[in-house]
């Protein structure tokens, strides 16, 4: 077990996912701090059942949560790596967590690692969605979440980060359809009040670097050519993009579902938005 490693979560009714993330952190380290936000459902009697320790607190944006969750971590380890409750520890990175880190550790200050997007039961490879690489694990002192409602990165004050390939997180983006599409339709709120409130200024302390690490380059393809498009018009650029020219369309019916809804009615839904409001604005 890694004694000097923390593992945050943060939850909010949280019953259907939270024993199977934290069973698959067990192999690594026993230091798994909880952050909820008063769940009305079984996720506190799971908790309890496991064994697990965790605090309640008001939920504001998710960037708070994590950051007040990170402050204070009752462990006080050097290392911390967040995780969802929807997000699950493959077998390689838990291999690489037992036979890796304690070296690798002592040449870095950060380490980010690819999301496997499982939709529908299915891993979704192509499109672009594999590998997608974010920074997870980093030094407690140097690393926070940027202050964004929608899409927060982690950000790590120091040059010495390590990208880990082939040590993945599992991340199951929906329970179902249902799901799915409430969440995103919450995120696509988010994410259009940003846009309208910045005027389509660059937002988020991850800075936009096609040269840099992955988080950056993908920062920078965003804001320099998505968001250069006219609204609505990009929605259908992009799915066109991510479906045919990054085959997505290898994915299945799996995935021609999943890049219907993530990369058109998705996007498509933060213009209208947008749009609405602009309008509001108007009169």
């Amino acid at each position: 077990m890694i004694d000097d490693l923390t593992v945050i979560i943060i939850t909010f009714n949280e019953e259907a996912n939270i024993r199977e993330c934290i069973e698959s952190i067990n192999g690594v380290t026993n230091n798994i701090f909880v952050v909820d936000s008063f769940s009305n459902d079984a996720t506190k009697e799971i908790l309890n059942d496991m064994d697990v320790r965790y605090a309640e607190y008001k939920f504001i944006t998710y960037a708070h949560k994590r950051n007040w969750a990170q402050k204070n971590n009752p462990f006080k380890t050097q290392w911390v790596m967040h995780m969802d409750a929807d997000e699950r520890f493959t077998p390689e990175l838990t291999a690489w967590f037992v036979n890796e880190f304690s070296e690798k550790k002592k040449m870095t200050d950060g380490f980010l690692f690819s999301r496997k997007v499982i939709f529908m039961n299915k891993w979704i490879k192509y499109g672009g969605q594999y590998p997608n690489y974010h920074a997870r694990l980093f030094r407690d002192h140097l690393g926070h979440c940027e202050n964004k409602d929608y899409d927060q990165h982690f950000v790590i004050e120091s040059n010495r980060i390590t990208v880990v390939p082939r040590a993945d997180i599992i991340n199951n983006v929906a329970t179902d359809l249902d799901d799915f599409i409430a969440s995103h339709n919450r995120w696509a709120t988010k994410e259009a009040k940003e846009i309208f409130s910045n005027h389509g200024l660059p937002v988020g302390e991850v800075r936009a670097n096609i040269l840099g690490n992955p988080m950056q380059r993908q920062r920078w393809l965003k804001h320099n050519i998505f968001e250069k498009f006219p609204l609505f018009i990009r929605s259908f650029l992009y799915f066109s993009y991510r479906y045919f020219l990054r085959l997505g369309f290898l994915d299945g019916k799996e995935g021609l579902i999943f890049f219907v809804l993530q990369t058109f009615w998705f996007r498509f839904l933060v213009d209208a938005k947008v749009f609405e409001m602009k309008k509001d604005h108007q009169k």
